[in-house]
C-alpha cells in the first residue's frame, strides 16, 4: 500500500535498520539538527538517526519537506492497483504537474531546496541533515544536476530508501553535491517474514 500523506504508518524493520545504520555512518558528521518532514516515518527515521549521534541532534519538522502532493491521490491503494484504482496516475508520469493536486519536478525541488536554504541560513555554520521523502529527493537532485525534468530522470538516477543527497552550501547557495548509496546492512529476521 502507499502511504502517501497517511499519518500513522511508521518504518518498517528493514526501514529502522536503514535509519541506525545511516546514524551510525553519521557520527563523525558533527550534526548539530535534523530537518525532516512532519509525517509519521520521517519523523520516526529523524528519531531513531539522531539516537545514535552523541550529542544528540535537535528536531525540526519542515513541512516543505513533505511527501509528494500527488501521493494523496494515491495513497491507500496497493502499488499493483494503482492503473485501475487510480487511472490519473498514467497523466501524471506522462507530464508531473498537469493535474489539479500535482506538482512539477521543479515545484518539488524547489520547496526542498527551500528548506534547505532556510536551514543553512536561520542556522550558518552548523552541519544539518534533511529527512525527506523519494519523490521529493529525486526531483531536488534532477534540479541540482540541471538535467531534463522528466519521468525518466526521477527514476535513472533515484535517491535509494536510507540514500543520501550530501549538499555543501555557500550561504544559501548548494556549491557541491554528491548521492551516498544506502549502507549495507543485513535484513532484519522480522523483515525477511
Amino acid at each position: 500500500m502507499l502511504y502517501g500523506h497517511l499519518d500513522g504508518f511508521g518504518l518498517s524493520a528493514l526501514g529502522r535498520a536503514q535509519a541506525a545504520a545511516v546514524g551510525d555512518s553519521l557520527r563523525t558528521a558533527g550534526l548539530s539538527r535534523i530537518v525532516h518532514s512532519p509525517l509519521a516515518r520521517a519523523l520516526e527515521t529523524a528519531r531513531i538517526i539522531a539516537g545514535r549521534l552523541s550529542p544528540a541532534p535537535t528536531l525540526e519538522a519542515d513541512p516543505d519537506l513533505r511527501e509528494a502532493e500527488f501521493s494523496r491521490y494515491l495513497q491507500g491503494v496497493p502499488f499493483w492497483q494503482i492503473p485501475v484504482r487510480r487511472p490519473l496516475w498514467v497523466v501524471h508520469k506522462a507530464k508531473r504537474g498537469l493535474l489539479p493536486g500535482d506538482e512539477s519536478i521543479e515545484v518539488m525541488g524547489e520547496r526542498v531546496l527551500r528548506a534547505v536554504r532556510r536551514a543553512a541560513r536561520e542556522h550558518p555554520g552548523e552541519n544539518i541533515a534533511v529527512v525527506s521523502h523519494a519523490d521529493p529527493l529525486n526531483a531536488t537532485w534532477i534540479l541540482l544536476d540541471g538535467r531534463p525534468q522528466n519521468e525518466r530522470e526521477m527514476h535513472r538516477k533515484a535517491v535509494g530508501k536510507a540514500g543520501m543527497l550530501r549538499l555543501e552550501m555557500d550561504g544559501e547557495t548548494p556549491k557541491s553535491w554528491e548521492y551516498i548509496p544506502p549502507p549495507q546492512i543485513d535484513t532484519p529476521a522480522t523483515a525477511a517474514a
